[in-house]
């Protein structure tokens, strides 16, 4: 709302083009005395008397509290929702020139939610396209727009700095504001489902990387309570997707796989391509795990086609890991190799834990074929990844790795350290580094 000597100009100027007095204004809610103060800027006019007034005035609320006509907010919104739908279905490059043009236009007309709304789609554009630090200051400036608003409103701006953190394999820390988060709502008594639903959904990821698979169960299970009550068909699917992986961690195969299909139909009707593509990924995964190799080789290859289309460089380089692990086990270590050289020419700015991944799956290449020199520098390097990233579960994998090649070559007490190293990294289950879980909530009954 603009301050007290604008809006009095602006009422004063829109009842002379009107030809109304004063009282004529006024009547029947107000004087003429409120009137002739509010024009002279001497008092601050409530939305209530702006609301009355405006509707005498022939205009909008907006209009005279802003003096913005009010189909220029209407017409950015409907502009908003097409870019998202550009970065749904083409690359985020484009997507990410015409949010940028839409941030403009919104700080131009002080408009702070669409701000918000096109600092968050770039925020999605940067995720995709690996420009980790560029997402995180986006969803951060998006969150000090929406400061002043109720907890629940910055949710997705939480969410998507969580997931950018955790995308550069800064787990704990993806944990820390997503629990933190969790917490404010409780204490808050903002028991919002949508907003619980993308934080628990969020949450789920980086306690399966971290080993707490027992808070990743109960974070998954909250959310599929919460769904019925969520209206936003790409939220509960991507809810779907990220339960999978509980499923799977609790052997749950056929379940994982059943959400999985859930999630890709509502990402299908609604032509979602990057989510369908981490569908294909995930059900890739899914048939690895199972040993179903050639079949997890079409998904992930699938997956990566279509991420490489819509230029998402991010997420096609990290497939590229899992489906170098598929080709190793194939025995295709050529391809393998190739893929994972080409990953790690990237450096690790594409995430410490897939970077660890990629060392770790050079090594198993190195000792298949009996290099085992070249083998224990991988592992080695992979486990400095992993310790900066706090990935407990492939940790505690690597170190037996590396303490069974250290064994088999004679060298017992750097063995033993490997193995205790490992040990030190087995979370019990359940539980982070982080302390107590999030207080469960009381979620209303509908």
């Amino acid at each position: 709302m603009d301050d007290p000597a604008t809006i009095g100009r602006r009422v004063q100027r829109l009842r002379a083009q009107r030809g109304l007095t004063q009282r004529q204004l006024a009547e029947p809610s107000y004087t003429p005395a409120y009137v002739s103060t509010l024009e002279s800027g001497k008092v601050r006019p409530s939305e209530t008397a702006l609301r009355f007034l405006a509707e005498r005035l022939g205009t909008s609320y907006e209009e005279l509290a802003t003096g913005r006509p009010a189909h220029l907010a209407t017409e950015l919104r409907l502009a908003l929702t097409d870019a998202h739908q550009q970065l749904a279905t083409g690359t985020a490059d484009e997507a990410a020139v015409r949010y940028r043009r839409l941030l403009a236009d919104a700080e131009h007309l002080g408009l702070v939610p669409e701000q918000a709304e096109a600092l968050l789609g770039l925020g999605d554009c940067a995720l995709e396209t690996g420009e980790l630090v560029d997402a995180g200051r986006h969803f951060q400036a998006a969150e000090r727009l929406l400061a002043e608003e109720p907890l629940p409103r910055r949710a997705r701006a939480i969410r998507g700095r969580a997931v950018a953190h955790l995308l550069a394999g800064e787990l704990r820390y993806a944990c820390y504001l997503l629990e933190s988060t969790i917490d404010e709502l409780g204490a808050s008594g903002l028991v919002d489902p949508e907003a619980l639903v993308i934080l628990y959904a969020a949450v789920i990821g980086p306690y399966i990387d971290m080993g707490a698979h027992a808070r990743a169960a109960h974070a998954a299970e909250l959310a599929l309570a919460l769904a019925p009550q969520v209206d936003d068909p790409a939220l509960v699917a991507g809810m779907h997707r990220q339960v999978a992986r509980t499923f799977l961690a609790e052997g749950r195969t056929a379940d994982a796989d059943a959400s999985l299909a859930k999630a890709q139909a509502i990402y299908q009707q609604l032509s979602l391509r990057t989510d369908l593509a981490h569908c294909h990924w995930m059900r890739g995964y899914v048939q690895a795990q199972n040993g179903e190799l050639e079949a997890a080789e079409q998904e992930l290859r699938a997956a990566r086609d279509m991420l490489n289309a819509k230029r998402a460089a991010l997420f096609t380089a990290q497939v590229e890991v899992e489906l170098a692990d598929v080709l190793r086990r194939l025995g295709r270590h050529g391809e393998a190799s190739d893929l994972l050289s080409a990953f790690l020419e990237l450096g690790d700015r594409h995430g410490a834990v897939h970077a660890g991944g990629a060392h770790r799956l050079l090594g198993l290449i190195a000792e298949e074929r009996g290099d085992n020199e070249t083998a224990e520098e991988h592992y080695v390097m992979a486990l400095g990844l992993l310790e900066r990233s706090g990935a407990s579960g492939d940790l505690a994998d690597l170190c037996r790795l590396l303490g069974d090649l250290l064994r088999r070559g004679g060298r017992t007490e750097a063995a033993l350290d490997a193995y205790r190293t490992g040990l030190g990294h087995r979370s019990p289950p359940g539980t982070t580094t982080l302390g107590p879980a999030p207080t469960a909530l009381a979620f209303p009954r509908h």
